[in-house]
């Protein structure tokens, strides 16, 4: 088959690999349909994930037709039309049960890394690195989900194929970065990303009951989109002075809830951004934090301040002294998609949400590489690259 792979930092090619095979009795093989680029990929294509190989497949978002199913399988069947979420639960352990999935114990086949690196074991994702499974991505003409009992999810009739691939991971993402905001009626709620899962956050918001939400970014077309599908109010830190203005729109409080949705490379115009970028290319810390740092600064006291964007491992300047003295909450965690894609699915078919607009090119698989280069230079309006093998 033909499959995108990881060769070095900011290297990919097409290449002819081996298909994938049944390893596990709950295993399902899928042709993929559609599969799309996130913004957590541009960390490994940077070289920011230190657990990638050359060769490997990379890609999380998907949307497949069941081709071949494990023993163990019973509730899919050949030409079923479904999604997976990207972060692998079990469906088993303590966290699986409790519906934690993204904090699985048994999805990961190589625990050592993070084991090493956070404390404890993280769960398997998909296409991410060895440090996450080692598991083989989607950019792909077929690819294999483990646990497919737990992971996949039937896209039901009515939802196209270009909303449903969101569901798979930027529709969730945003969903849990709002519903970890604990957001009340009437908050107003900043978000800083207007990319594919800070639209999907600020849509969310609205769903979970916000009465404003603000949309920081620095790229026009996404701003404009997130006014006008997600209904943000839209703030430029190119030309706004962003605390400023959350203070004014605000009444002097700050918002109620404010949500990351950049993560570890974080663009910046103040003096901090320079200084990350500095220690980050000199290795010295692993973050751009200067997004966290500027949503802990903003929030309300009494607040919560929800991270969503990808961050994987240190950071300097951690501004600890305004949480405490602010009584704030700061909530975070990969996505537990699979709590959350049913429900999704029925905003969807209630026409609540529309993920579809978040898919500005389609293109074949062959045209990955260049669909990855659009996608990290924010060139031709790209807000998300599909790719169709």
């Amino acid at each position: 088959m033909r499959a995108l792979t990881w060769q070095a930092p900011n290297r990919l090619q097409v290449d002819t690999v081996p298909d994938p095979s049944i390893v596990n009795p709950r295993d399902v093989i899928l042709r993929v349909i559609m599969s799309s680029v996130c913004g957590s990929d541009l960390h490994l294509l940077g070289g920011y994930v230190p657990a990638m190989k050359p060769g490997d497949i990379i890609g999380h978002e998907f949307l497949g037709e069941v081709v071949e199913t494990g023993s163990a399988i019973t509730g899919f069947a050949k030409g079923d039309r479904v999604i997976s979420i990207s972060i692998i639960g079990c469906g088993d352990c303590e966290h699986c049960k409790r519906s934690d999935f993204s904090c699985c114990d048994n999805s990961n086949p190589n625990p050592q890394a993070t084991d090493l690196a956070y404390g404890q074991p993280c769960c398997g994702i998909i296409g991410y690195s060895h440090a996450f499974g080692g598991y083989a991505g989607s950019h792909a003409t077929y690819v294999r989900v483990p646990y497919a009992d737990v992971n996949l999810f039937k896209v039901p009739d009515g939802v196209s194929d270009q909303q449903a691939v969101f569901v798979s991971d930027a529709a969730p993402t945003g969903y849990y970065a709002a519903d970890i905001a604990d957001i009340q009626p009437g908050d107003t709620v900043a978000v800083w990303g207007c990319g594919g899962v800070g639209q999907m956050a600020i849509r969310s918001a609205y769903l979970l009951g916000a009465e404003r939400v603000i949309g920081i970014d620095r790229f026009p077309e996404r701003l404009e989109l997130a006014e006008r599908k997600a209904g943000a109010i839209p703030l430029n830190y190119e030309t706004t002075n962003v605390h400023e203005a959350l203070l004014e729109l605000t009444g002097g409080r700050g918002p109620d809830r404010c949500i990351d949705c950049v993560g570890m490379e974080a663009h910046g115009t103040e003096l901090d951004y320079a200084y990350d970028k500095t220690k980050q290319m000199l290795r010295l810390h692993t973050e751009r934090g200067n997004v966290l740092r500027q949503a802990i600064r903003a929030c309300r006291k009494g607040g919560t301040v929800s991270v969503i964007g990808v961050y994987g491992g240190l950071l300097d300047k951690f501004p600890m002294g305004a949480i405490v003295n602010k009584a704030l909450t700061l909530r975070s965690g990969q996505q537990p998609g699979q709590r959350y894609a049913e429900r999704l699915f029925e905003h969807i078919r209630k026409g609540e949400l529309d993920p579809a607009y978040l898919l500005t090119h389609p293109m074949s698989l062959e045209q990955a590489p260049e669909g990855y280069r659009l996608f990290k230079e924010k060139s031709e309006g790209c807000l998300r690259a599909v790719f169709t093998p």
